[in-house]
């Protein structure tokens, strides 16, 4: 099992405390395996077992818990003449309804330590956020990063793989957990990719939100993920259903749009000028959660690796907490730009410097920025021409920087 420090590191100093923990994330993006390896944790820091109260709400057996008449009950039964510290995991708390109610009346328990998880961003609005009113912490969880790619690897036995090698194989086969952890041909890694497609799209988007239009739901997802790291607006798109003959208007392309963020499958990326600090609101870029899935639905990660490259990088830096923007400056544009407290960095992501006129643009508009910020060009070209005070790196090197 691959540890998910850094996801582990957001959730020990919260343990014990009077706050609960909201693991929100893609479906099966590694969210019950942070919950193992917070159990592990307490086991290996004196707590024992018994202490442990898990329910799983996609599981069967557990279908009558999805009551919270019966579900509260039980969890009280549970604890029962227990004096040690309870530590309730409840994975997919979005299944169980009226779960509000549950969790804020556990809250208030002393002896008890409450961690859940959801596949919907929306899980913190509306009267969860109102009950529990600034006593929660919230922690997104993304698939495999590509140093967790490469842990997952070796504990396949293909360590004797050099970075660029596995780089290679990460472009086609994307991050999610089962697929680089699990020693899986190639067809059987599509087949799980375009399930999870499929349960996302019906289960996450279709049914929560009702949504009538599967047909046209499906097909602004595929041009989003073709389009991935373009500009994309719903009057664009509703401009290209227009010419394939169908009358789709703006406000219903958004609302879809909004469904599949709040799954966590696609983020979209505001744009920035550098200069005037205005955010253009009409600008955005949408990238998706997992470039893996991208190529079993379309087969094409390789013919458009530039924009792979930026997916990857842009989820990495997600995973990492930072912010992440689309830069503007002198109508020239700035790939990413980073910030964290006081961390900015400026990124340009690009295939290959293939010629001057390329690495031009590439380091013309960091230039154009006049602070002392890290600057920093990102390409798979063999010979690294650093200039000017900016940095250029490979882009599998860069990934695998512990410190950014």
């Amino acid at each position: 099992m691959v540890e998910r420090k850094k996801y582990l590191d957001k959730v020990i100093p919260f343990i014990d405390k009077d706050i609960i923990k909201v693991i929100v994330g893609f479906r099966r993006s590694g969210k019950s395996i942070l919950l193992k390896l917070i159990q592990k944790y307490l086991k290996d820091n004196g707590r024992r077992e018994e202490q442990f109260i898990y329910i799983n709400f996609e599981d069967y057996q557990n279908v009558k818990y999805k009551d919270p008449d019966i579900l509260y009950p039980y969890i009280l039964e549970q604890m029962e003449n227990k004096r040690e510290k309870n530590y309730v995991f409840f994975d997919e708390i979005q299944e169980l309804k009226d779960f509000e109610k549950v969790i804020n009346s556990l809250r208030v328990i002393e002896n008890v330590d409450v961690y859940i998880t959801g596949s919907n961003s929306k899980l913190l609005s509306g009267e969860l956020a109102t009950y529990l009113a600034g006593r929660y912490v919230s922690i997104n969880i993304f698939p495999f990063s590509f140093d967790e790619y490469i842990e997952g690897k070796k504990e396949l036995g293909e360590d004797f793989l050099g970075r660029e090698e596995l780089f290679n194989h990460f472009i086609i086969e994307g991050g999610m957990p089962f697929i680089a952890a699990g020693d899986l041909d190639k067809q059987s890694k599509e087949t799980y990719l375009q399930d999870i497609y499929g349960s996302v799209v019906l289960r996450d988007i279709v049914e929560r939100n009702n949504v009538r239009n599967v047909d046209l739901l499906d097909r602004i997802i595929k041009y989003i993920f073709a389009n991935v790291g373009n500009i994309v607006s719903g009057s664009s798109l509703s401009k290209y259903f227009k010419s394939e003959n169908r009358n789709i208007n703006v406000e219903t392309i958004l609302k879809y749009l909004g469904y599949c963020a709040d799954a966590f499958l696609i983020y979209p990326l505001r744009k920035n000028s550098l200069i005037g600090k205005e955010e253009l609101r009409v600008k955005e870029k949408y990238y998706v959660v997992d470039h893996g899935i991208r190529e079993c639905l379309l087969h094409t990660n390789l013919r458009d690796i530039q924009l792979i490259l930026e997916n990857i990088v842009a989820m990495e830096a997600l995973s990492r907490g930072y912010n992440v923007t689309i830069g503007e400056v002198e109508k020239k544009e700035v790939d990413f730009v980073l910030e964290k407290g006081s961390v900015k960095i400026y990124l340009q992501v690009t295939y290959l410097l293939a010629d001057e006129k390329t690495a031009d643009r590439e380091f013309g508009s960091l230039l154009l920025i006049n602070d002392n910020y890290r600057k920093i060009v990102l390409s798979l070209d063999p010979i690294l021409q650093p200039r000017d005070g900016i940095e250029h790196k490979k882009i599998y090197d860069f990934l695998l920087e512990k410190d950014w």
